[in-house]
């Protein structure tokens, strides 16, 4: 027979909900097919900062404002990135919905910026065509494997070049022409990088699906 002791720290053992195991985000109902989380939040916030900084663009000629906007738009992606990685809210929509905002904010500045730069129809067709094929093959591999990737480092190097880019020539309005050339090149080039390294890892993959069979 269990002494009364022996019962007390029998039950004191047992596993408790509110323990600090079920405390932490994702163990019981993981976060992956949260919804409103905060990361996801914020990304819905820039895909509504995208009319407001066209309208003041393309209308208003309000340049400030213009930049000012696609910074704090670029600074709430650095931070969903962080708080989805650290407090454990990484989504499977928040994966989609990341990228979504991102190059839907990117192309609808490109665009903006090309009534003034028409150069800028190189990145912004080129985005046009990697976003494509990204997308297709993307789906294949979630088809295939089940499985949402999220961004690598290459993609995340050419987001913040784009911004870099576009926000120096939102500022600065007189830029001289070789210097945004210049700027627009590092971004192709980046692009162009960016695509191949991730045409590798979608096909790749897809291979390994295939050979698992």
């Amino acid at each position: 027979m269990k002494t009364e002791s022996e019962n007390i720290k029998s039950e004191n053992i047992k596993p408790d909900s509110t323990g600090p195991e079920s405390a932490k985000p994702g163990n019981a109902g993981s976060s992956q097919n949260k919804i409103l989380t905060i990361p996801n939040l914020l990304s819905l916030f820039r895909l509504c900062l995208i009319p407001v900084f066209m309208w003041l663009y393309c209308v208003e000629k309000n340049y400030l404002w213009t930049g000012i906007i696609l910074i704090i738009s670029g600074l709430t992606d650095t931070v969903d990135g962080f708080v989805a990685r650290h407090f454990n809210m990484i989504s499977d929509l928040g994966k989609i919905l990341d990228p979504v905002a991102d190059k839907l904010t990117q192309a609808a500045m490109l665009f903006c910026l090309l009534t003034r730069f028409p150069l800028m129809i190189v990145p912004l067709g080129l985005m046009v065509f990697k976003e494509f094929f990204m997308g297709v093959t993307g789906l294949l591999v979630i088809q295939k494997t089940g499985k949402v990737f999220g961004a690598d480092w290459h993609g995340k190097v050419n987001t913040w070049l784009l911004y870099a880019m576009m926000i120096l020539h939102v500022f600065w309005y007189n830029i001289p022409d070789v210097v945004s050339k210049v700027l627009i090149g590092v971004c192709v080039i980046m692009m162009l990088i960016s695509l191949v390294l991730y045409g590798r890892h979608n096909m790749k993959a897809l291979k390994d699906t295939g050979t698992e069979r």
